[in-house]
């Protein structure tokens, strides 16, 4: 009772196919098709490494004398 046999499963598919229609599933398969390519192209791009940015100093006004607002920080990307 625990496994199905290959009738359960066709009666199952019957069912859905009676329930959505067949050009229904078409357009959900062709969406989800182009959903995992997408996926795709976007890890293969997302895996190149990208050229680093030099970090940009804030440089005070007046060399040597700092304004207590300036906070001098590197910037880094996230990777």
């Amino acid at each position: 009772m625990g496994s199905f046999s290959i009738w359960h499963w066709l009666i199952v598919l019957l069912i859905i196919v009676l329930v959505f229609g067949t050009k229904k599933l078409k357009n959900i398969g062709s969406d989800l098709g182009g959903a995992v390519k997408g996926f795709k192209d976007g890890m293969k791009e997302g895996s190149a490494p990208e050229t680093p940015v030099p970090p940009q100093q804030v440089s005070a006004t007046v060399p040597g004398q700092a304004d207590k607002t300036t906070i001098d920080v590197e910037a880094r990307n996230k990777s």
